[in-house]
């Protein structure tokens, strides 16, 4: 199936770019979602008379992504699970934590933007990717402990090997 493209979409395209997916995809995502047109000459027509206002709303909340992004990137945050000794936790830390974390921590941010290929399953600390908008990504430290002593020990860790090799480098 021939869709256009309404925003800039990973993977798949820019805006405006007419492409093919799978049925599947557009009728289940991209069509309920607003993120593509079907590519009829009729829809054609129509998104050249709405592009210059599609660009400039895709602009502004770039503009503002990258705005919360400045703020957002290199935000530190602590979650407590329950682990055995080795490390491996009893359960998971899903997107959903993760994004109840970072919005606890004062900014909105929704599961679906929190960018985690799998579930973290270990102790320790962990650099997850925010998709704020789809050409704004941060870069988020998750710190995974059993006790918050423990997250602050992990946290500490970290920063001080960094803090030791830039005199190093320079």
């Amino acid at each position: 199936m021939d869709v256009i493209l309404l925003e800039r979409i990973e993977n798949l395209g820019q805006m405006g770019e007419v492409v093919k997916v799978k049925p599947g995809f557009a009728r289940n995502f991209l069509l309920p979602k607003k993120k593509a047109l079907r590519a009829t000459k009729e829809n054609r027509e129509v998104f050249e008379k709405r592009r210059s206002q599609l660009e400039a709303d895709n602009l502004k909340r770039r503009e503002e992504a990258e705005k919360v992004g400045g703020k957002l990137n290199g935000l530190k945050v602590s979650i407590v699970r329950q682990a055995a000794e080795t490390g491996a936790l009893y359960g998971s830390v899903t997107l959903r934590d993760i994004a109840e974390e970072i919005t606890s921590s004062g900014f909105t941010v929704q599961k679906s933007q929190v960018m985690l290929g799998q579930p973290i399953k270990t102790t320790g600390v962990h650099e997850v990717k925010i998709s704020l908008h789809p050409e704004v990504k941060v870069t988020v430290t998750v710190t995974v402990a059993r006790s918050t002593e423990e997250a602050d020990a992990q946290a500490a860790a970290e920063e001080a090997p960094a803090a030791e090799e830039a005199p190093a480098a320079g």
